[in-house]
C-alpha cells in the first residue's frame, strides 16, 4: 500500500535489443532518483533487469505476478524467421517478444522507454538482419510487435518516449501521469508520443540560435557557428524539449558540442548521409526546417547572410568567443539624442 493508503501500482521493466542507454538516462532523474520519484505517485518498480536485487525464481515469481505499467526498453528481436530466439530471456527458455507480448496483454498501460523500443532504431537499422521491431511501431509504419489496433485496457495505445536516450523526465513524468489517469488518448501525437514533450523543436532554446539566425555557420567540430549548414544538425527538424528542458540542469547536445541527430523520430538511424555531415542538392541543405518552404529559406538565408555581424562571423569559425559584443552606449544627460 502507498503512503495514502492506495493500493500501488506495479512496473515491470524490460530491457529488450538495447545498449541499456535508457537506464543509465533514468537513473539521472533529479533531485531524488527514479525509485523515489515513483514511489510519491504509488509505482513500485517490482523489477528491473539492471536495479533489482531479484533473480532466479524470485525473478520469474515478479514476472508472473501482477503488472499494472509496463516499460520496455529495446528493440524487439523477432528472428530468426520469426522465432525470436536472437533473444531469450535467461534462464527461461521464452524468447524476450513472447515475454512482452504475454505482459503486454495483462498490463493497464505500456510504456516504450526509447527510439528502439518505440520504433526499432539502431537495432533495425540497414537491412535489418535482426528482424527488430519498435512495440507498435516498424520504423514510421504503425504495426510492430503488437500490432497497429493495440490498445491497453485503459484504452491507450503504446505510449511511446523516443529519444536516443530519452531525457530521464519524459520516463518519470509519463509514468508519474499514468499513475494519476492524467494521460489519454488525445494527450500523444500519431507516434504514440505525449505531446507535452514532444510538440517542440529541438531547436527551440537552442544556445547557437543568433548563429543560426545570421546563417554564421560552423565547419569544424569545435567551432561555435551553426550546426545546421555543414554540422548535419536536424534541430529544425526533429520534436522534442531537449534544449529547454535540460539535462542534469545545464546539458544537451548542442550544449557539449554535437549536431542534433533528429533522435526521436522514426528511422533517424539511417539518415542516408554520415552524422555530422549535412547532405546538399545544388549547395542547399536537403533537411530544411519542417514548417519552411524551400524558396522562402534560400531567400531568408541570403538575406541573413548579408546583414550578420562581424562578431558573429569571426565567432562562428572559433573555439571560443573571440569578439565580445559591442558594449551598450550611455545615454547623454539632459534630454540628448
Amino acid at each position: 500500500m502507498s503512503s495514502h493508503g492506495t493500493p500501488l501500482l506495479t512496473l515491470v521493466w524490460l530491457q529488450a535489443g538495447s545498449c541499456g542507454g535508457c537506464t543509465v538516462s533514468l537513473l539521472g532523474a533529479e533531485p531524488e532518483g527514479p525509485l523515489a520519484a515513483l514511489g510519491r505517485f504509488g509505482i513500485d518498480l517490482v523489477w528491473h533487469p539492471s536495479l533489482s536485487e531479484a533473480s532466479g525464481p524470485e525473478t520469474l515469481r515478479r514476472l508472473d505476478g501482477p503488472c499494472d505499467i509496463l516499460v520496455v526498453e529495446g528493440a524487439i528481436l523477432r528472428g530468426p524467421k520469426g522465432s525470436g530466439r536472437f533473444h531469450i530471456l535467461s534462464g527461461t527458455g521464452r524468447s524476450m517478444a513472447s515475454w512482452v507480448a504475454d505482459l503486454a496483454g495483462r498490463a493497464r498501460w505500456v510504456v516504450a522507454a526509447g527510439s528502439c523500443a518505440a520504433f526499432g532504431g539502431f537495432p533495425a537499422s540497414g537491412v535489418n538482419s535482426l528482424d527488430a521491431c519498435g512495440l507498435q511501431f516498424e520504423g514510421a509504419v504503425p504495426g510492430g510487435l503488437l500490432g497497429a489496433e493495440f490498445r491497453s485496457p485503459e484504452g491507450l495505445p503504446v505510449v511511446n518516449l523516443p529519444g536516443c536516450a530519452p531525457h530521464p523526465d519524459w520516463m518519470i513524468e509519463t509514468l508519474q501521469a499514468l499513475a494519476l489517469g492524467d494521460l489519454g488518448p488525445g494527450d500523444l501525437d500519431e507516434f504514440g508520443r505525449p505531446a507535452a514533450f514532444y510538440r517542440h523543436l529541438a531547436h527551440h532554446g537552442c544556445p547557437r540560435n543568433e548563429f543560426y539566425e545570421f546563417k554564421a555557420s560552423a565547419d569544424g567540430p569545435t567551432d561555435l557557428g551553426c550546426l545546421m549548414e555543414n554540422r548535419g544538425c536536424r534541430g529544425t527538424q526533429a520534436l522534442g524539449d531537449c534544449n529547454i528542458r535540460l539535462r542534469n540542469g545545464q546539458g544537451s547536445c548542442i550544449r557539449g558540442g554535437f549536431a542534433c541527430i533528429g533522435c526521436t523520430s522514426p528511422g533517424f538511424q539511417d539518415p542516408g548521409a554520415p552524422f555530422g555531415v549535412t547532405p546538399k542538392v545544388a549547395g542547399i541543405p536537403v533537411g530544411l526546417p519542417v514548417d519552411m518552404p524551400k524558396a522562402w529559406f534560400v531567400a531568408l538565408a541570403a538575406l541573413s547572410k548579408s546583414a550578420t555581424p562581424e562578431r558573429l562571423k569571426v565567432n562562428a569559425h572559433a573555439d571560443r568567443i573571440v569578439l565580445a559584443p559591442a558594449p551598450a552606449r550611455a545615454k547623454p544627460k539632459g534630454g540628448g539624442t
